[in-house]
């Protein structure tokens, strides 16, 4: 079994410490996040983590599930849609500002993969998108690729920066040149159609990518579980 460590990384941007959970002692840094709401120890109990053990111990990678701020930000109806996405954002800025430069301090290393399923998927796609340059690889597994739904209708910059399906349609396409991009859906997928309508951005826009869709199986873990080995396998065997 790979060694897990579980700490507290405080952040002075959100003012807070958020938990982490490091699963493996040498390889490259992936750091993955949770689906909606999902404690920072969900790819874990769902066993996403253990799919990819091989990997982990033969210290190809080396995993961070990082705590999310769903429950303040996105998913919190007691504030306003214009709070909502300030709280996400100062989020952001803690995963580039904060966060990043210390794994990339720790491992010696410019560049990060990032990875997540559903709502986990969104926030990896986010960011990989967002910060292109600190990001290698990219899986997203069943996600998302916009926030409105979230707003209530309200609508400023922030928003746009933290919607992929707008903000890359207006990007220049060289940014991503360099970024291994993993979408993975499933024909019976709630999220298929976010993924065809985000393929067919990159398509247009000319950045390469890997559409992964698999057949007979739905939104759900064992999806994830399935699928997320080959896409190490390939980029880290």
């Amino acid at each position: 079994m790979p060694h897990i460590e579980h700490t507290d990384y405080y952040s002075n941007i959100l003012g807070t410490s958020l938990k982490v959970e490091i699963t493996g002692h040498f390889g490259y840094p992936i750091i993955m996040f949770p689906t909606s709401q999902g404690q920072y120890t969900q790819n874990h109990d769902f066993h996403l983590n253990s799919s990819i053990n091989w990997f982990v111990e033969q210290g190809k990678v080396k995993l961070y599930n990082i705590q999310t701020i769903d429950a303040w930000s996105f998913y919190d109806e007691n504030i306003s849609p214009q709070q909502r996405i300030r709280n996400y954002e100062k989020y952001v800025q803690f995963l580039i500002q904060e966060f990043v430069p210390y794994i990339q301090k720790l491992h010696g290393t410019h560049r990060v993969a990032v990875a997540g399923a559903s709502f986990g998927g969104y926030h990896a796609a986010n960011f990989a998108f967002r910060f292109p340059d600190v990001v290698s690889h990219l899986f997203c597994l069943s996600g998302a690729f916009s926030i409105r739904n979230f707003m209530d209708g309200y609508s400023d910059e922030l928003v746009y920066f933290n919607c992929p399906r707008e903000f890359v349609k207006n990007d220049d396409a060289w940014k991503y040149k360099h970024m291994h991009i993993v979408l993975s859906t499933s024909d019976e997928d709630i999220c298929k159609d976010k993924n065809v309508e985000m393929a067919n951005i990159l398509r247009a826009k000319g950045i390469d990518f890997w559409y992964d869709e698999k057949r007979w199986i739905n939104h759900d873990w064992p999806l994830w579980r399935m699928a997320f080995p080959s896409f190490i396998g390939t980029f880290f065997s």
